[in-house]
């Protein structure tokens, strides 16, 4: 099996924390190194113990050929979708991300409302990543049937919820 591909550090990092460590914890501060693969290509190595169990772990992830650079705001990869999380991982961390921001904006402490931009910024940019699961000229994500609400992998739902975090994220 070929070594995933995490086009960015925050993809991997996510990655990480979305399937921690066989005892649940979640929570770690992993070293990173950059390897050269088997196939001669380089790779990102992640090492860490779990501060719970103490079980040593090590992800290694394979670095795109042609990185994007960074641009302006917030986000996960390049343009194809991910290796690592299907839309439906993607359209939860959204979930996770927007269901920690306060309904309200109104009447936030500065800190508070820099933690609600970046959790909003985090959800709009997830969106973008199940986003990428529509193929050119379809309407919905393929085989969204299998989730319990299909009707969230459309287009138009997807764009309209993505567009509605970045619209919060304006007016904080």
């Amino acid at each position: 099996m070929p070594t995933p591909l995490a086009r960015t550090s925050a993809e991997a990092h996510l990655y990480l924390e979305l399937h921690g460590c066989d005892c649940g914890e979640r929570a770690f501060a992993p070293e990173t190194a950059v390897v050269v693969l088997e196939d001669g290509e380089l790779g990102s190595r992640y090492t860490y113990a779990c501060p719970r169990c103490g079980k040593k772990h090590e992800v290694t992830f394979r670095l795109p050929a042609d990185p994007t650079p960074p641009g302006p705001g917030f986000t996960y990869g390049g343009p194809e979708p991910s290796e690592l999380l299907d839309a439906g991982e993607w359209l939860a961390v959204a979930d996770a991300y927007a269901s920690q921001a306060p309904a309200d904006p109104a009447g936030l402490s500065p800190e508070a409302t820099e933690r609600a931009r970046a959790l909003l910024t985090r959800a709009a940019a997830a969106m973008d990543e199940v986003l990428k699961f529509v193929p050119e000229g379809a309407d919905s994500v393929p085989d969204a049937g299998g989730q319990a609400d299909p009707g969230r992998f459309r287009r138009t739902r997807l764009t309209a919820v993505r567009d509605a975090y970045a619209g919060l994220v304006a007016q904080l």
